[in-house]
């Protein structure tokens, strides 16, 4: 299957395929090539492609970096450009990267930035990454301050979608992909929410004809919502409703130690509390059943809805003292909420859901409310 993501002289396609890996044609590849990889998934994917690509007669580097977000950082930048020094990477060469968001972010913030851009492949191999962070453009590393506040937009010249490759997946790396899958339904598609709802325990099982619907309609959704709005030039652009859950979800990333959470872990939590602050602004007339549903939906997955969750895996994620003391985690959270791209003179702008397949941006929301909507989940 291909989803075209049209950007002018910048489209690209989607490719999903089970064994696409083995099977795809390598010469739209340019000859020099740097395979960008994690310690985990070098040796099942990376590898094996590097070595595709030798016999194909391409000059190929391996780049291995550590699994999680402490890749993400100016230190394994700075390596990377290193390595690609000494190795000898021209601007007509590209960057290839084989693994889940962490890699994709990385290798593709690396991409955007050597020698002023160079051509980018995603190899997207976790479910998160397949249907989110693998298309749209978006790289970018993390601060210490806040998730992916250094970044940039460089599309991809592919995106390469081997559905085989969920094989290997942790559990809590499927259920944490399925979060951002339901993302797409609350915001564009209330028949793929419902969809969700019926076929959750079917996607935890890896049936195939689930997982290709699920990875081709989120790929379908995020294609538009880019074609539409490629850089979210503003914060109440189409794109800006890809960040449901985000605003929240990022900052409790950036505060709990990155890596101590997963990405969807977090975003389930963000879409939780944003749904109560749909609520209490009146945004949403069945704000009482989307609340219900999200979370139901999100329980039913595996998935947290709460930071204090005693029964999921956010709970070996909390110290002692943070879980004592809610106000102690509100300070840190707001101070993040502040450094997101959205806020503007101190007032944080929040994508919040009107009903099922439909949200809004709203800007100018105060502390009080964020903070009101925040203690409903504790």
């Amino acid at each position: 299957m291909i989803i075209p993501v049209a950007l002018a002289e910048r489209s690209y396609d989607v490719e999903v395929e089970n064994g696409l890996l083995s099977s795809f044609d390598t010469a739209f590849l340019p000859h020099e090539i740097a395979v960008f990889s994690s310690e985990s998934v070098a040796p099942l994917y990376a590898a094996p492609l590097a070595k595709r690509l030798r016999e194909a007669g391409h000059r190929v580097l391996e780049l291995t970096f550590p699994d999680g977000e402490s890749t993400k950082s100016l230190e394994s930048t700075a390596r990377a450009y290193d390595q690609l020094a000494a190795w000898g990477l021209r601007r007509n060469g590209a960057i290839v990267a084989v693994g889940g968001g962490v890699v994709g972010d990385f290798a593709g913030f690396v991409a955007a930035t050597w020698m002023r851009g160079v051509a980018f492949v995603q190899v997207p191999t976790t479910l998160l990454a397949m249907v989110d962070s693998g298309v749209g453009g978006k790289v970018g590393i993390n601060h210490s301050s806040a998730k992916n506040l250094i970044g940039a937009f460089h599309q991809p010249l592919r995106v390469l979608v081997d559905l085989s490759c969920l094989r290997t997946l942790p559990l809590r790396e499927l259920r944490a992909g399925l979060a951002e899958v339901v993302k797409y339904g609350v915001i564009a598609d209330a028949d793929f929410f419902v969809w969700l709802e019926q076929n959750a325990q079917n996607a935890l099982h890896l049936d195939a004809e689930t997982m290709q619907k699920i990875v081709a309609r989120s790929c379908e959704i995020k294609a538009q919502v880019v074609g539409e709005d490629e850089r979210e030039s503003d914060s109440s652009g189409k794109r800006a409703s890809l960040n449901y859950g985000h605003t929240i979800g990022h900052a409790i990333e950036a505060t709990s130690g990155y890596g101590q959470l997963v990405h969807g872990e977090a975003i389930a939590i963000g879409m939780n509390v944003e749904a109560r602050l749909a609520r209490r602004l009146g945004l949403c007339e069945a704000a009482d059943d989307v609340i219900a549903r999200q979370e139901t939906l999100f329980k039913k997955i595996g998935l947290p809805t709460t930071l204090f969750d005693q029964n999921n895996a956010t709970s070996n994620a909390q110290t002692s003292s943070t879980r004592s003391s809610p106000d102690e985690t509100w300070t840190p959270l707001w101070k993040a909420m502040l450094l997101d791209k959205k806020t503007r003179d101190g007032r944080v702008a929040f994508v919040l859901p009107t009903r099922l397949g439909d949200v809004q941006v709203v800007k100018n929301i105060g502390e009080s409310d964020v903070r009101m909507a925040w203690n409903e989940t504790l």
